[in-house]
């Protein structure tokens, strides 16, 4: 069973029950996982909208099976990124998924549109 990569935005909506989270099943979601960043990323946008930071963790890291250190490796890669995903206005949180997802070959999953004109030789998918 192949794991997946979820993205911030991603979690986000699975979390918030937002439009397209319906794709991220059961099935889908029992092999996810995640970059510490991007749970950052999660857990802050949280804590801005009221939740304690404990309870911003659980919920952020609740749709993931696994929390996956940002290496060395995956730093390289972001930053490799950056030139080619500048015209998308990519922060380093979406580099770092996209890395992840890179250095493991897994596909990643993500809310953001823009995603799909990337040819990274990482599998996206879009979830609305």
């Amino acid at each position: 069973m192949t794991r997946i990569v979820l993205d911030a935005s991603a979690i986000l909506a699975v979390i918030g029950g937002e439009p397209g989270a319906e794709k991220l099943t059961p099935a889908l979601l029992a092999r996810a996982v995640g970059s510490a960043v991007n749970l950052a990323e999660v857990q802050t946008k949280l804590v801005s909208r009221g939740w304690t930071p404990e309870q911003a963790w659980e919920d952020a890291t609740s749709p993931v099976r696994e929390v996956v250190a940002f290496d060395e490796h995956q730093a390289r890669l972001a930053g490799d990124l950056a030139i080619e995903t500048r015209h998308l206005g990519l922060s380093l949180g979406d580099r770092a998924c996209l890395a992840l997802g890179i250095a493991l070959r897994l596909p990643v999953y993500t809310a953001e549109r823009a995603w799909k004109k990337l040819k990274l030789g990482v599998r996206i998918h879009v979830i609305r």
